[in-house]
């Protein structure tokens, strides 16, 4: 073969490799919902939906998780579970969010560990093609596309309702907050406040935060030692629940400090049947992970979300109602 012939099927054989690479490019999946992207049951690429909580460690999250995995497996997506390690850790969450929104998820459901300061990330995301719908706990303004979560102002006051019950409507009282700034936490003492109204015979002495089970305990130690004559504690969080049901317990003081307390772990439910804890206000997690990821679905896929704010529903829990079929269901989520 020539030297000119071998050039002439060198320069051929390279300009049809380039004709090759071209065409590929045309077919790259995009990774934004306004892409037109393929939505579950294609052949394109899994649908990645972020989800992030306050935290990972109670049994609440891994309800909500239980929930998100679900709908995610009914509609063929991939949930990216992913939390701060503490749940007061606002800027660990926002870096987890900033975090997925690098790594190109399709949506995000989020608890907001602070009402403003995730505010911007939300923002953001919903700006780079990422919705986001807040669960739980949400964010000051109405960025994000939609809302699930209890009604924890109506929650407060059932409460301060509920505790009123089991003191005989007298008495003072201990509050233990677990974050002030989180939307749930605010609502929740705002909510318990406006119930006292309605209970002029009980008295608050004592608010307390903790958002840890051990911080808990300290406080509610700490509470009972300056304060001897409380008779009742409102434990706004499972960890708060956790902590003042162990120090009632070790104290030998199960029915004078009567407690209420919201969620339902399996140590508050254990609490309560041992007298305790006397009524839990219940939410309903699963309904807010798996509600959460339905309607994040429904944004990338285009569709109509007609519900801004979703009420995931709570029950006033104690030992009368523990055991019947409605109430099971809801403290045993997803069996």
């Amino acid at each position: 073969m020539t030297q000119r012939r071998f050039l002439l099927f060198a320069a051929l054989g390279a300009i049809a490799l380039a004709g090759c690479d071209k065409p590929a490019e045309t077919h790259v999946t995009p990774t934004t919902p306004d892409s037109g992207k393929q939505v579950p049951g294609s052949t394109a690429k899994t649908l990645k939906i972020a989800v992030i909580p306050k935290g990972t460690g109670a049994q609440f999250w891994q309800s909500i998780k239980a929930g998100a995995e679900a709908a995610g497996k009914e509609d063929g997506c991939e949930i990216v579970w992913q939390g701060p390690k503490r749940e007061n850790d606002v800027t660990d969450q926002v870096n987890v969010v900033v975090t997925q929104v690098n790594n190109k998820v399709d949506g995000i459901v989020l608890c907001a560990t602070d009402a403003v300061a995730l505010t911007n990330p939300v923002k953001d995301a919903i700006a780079k093609g990422v919705p986001v719908v807040t669960i739980d706990s949400g964010i000051k303004g109405d960025d994000a596309l939609a809302y699930v979560a209890t009604d924890n102002v109506k929650g407060g006051e059932a409460a301060a309702d509920a505790l009123a019950k089991e003191m005989g409507d007298k008495g003072k009282v201990g509050l233990l907050i677990f974050q002030k700034g989180s939307a749930s936490s605010d609502d929740r003492e705002k909510g318990f406040l406006a119930g006292l109204k309605k209970h002029p015979g009980l008295t608050l002495i004592s608010t307390l935060e903790s958002s840890d089970n051990t911080k808990a305990l300290n406080n509610v130690t700490n509470m009972l030692t300056a304060h001897p004559d409380i008779t009742g504690i409102f434990a706004a969080s499972e960890p708060n629940g956790n902590g003042a049901s162990q120090v009632i317990e070790q104290k030998k003081l199960s029915g004078k400090v009567k407690i209420v307390a919201f969620d339902s772990g399996d140590k508050e439910i254990e609490a309560l049947k041992k007298g305790s804890i006397q009524a839990l206000i219940v939410q309903d997690p699963f309904q807010m992970g798996y509600k959460g990821v339905k309607t994040v679905l429904k944004a990338i896929k285009k569709e109509t979300i007609t519900e801004k704010i979703v009420d995931s529903g709570m029950t006033v829990v104690t030992k009368v109602n523990l055991n019947t079929p409605e109430v099971q269901k809801l403290v045993h989520p997803g069996k």
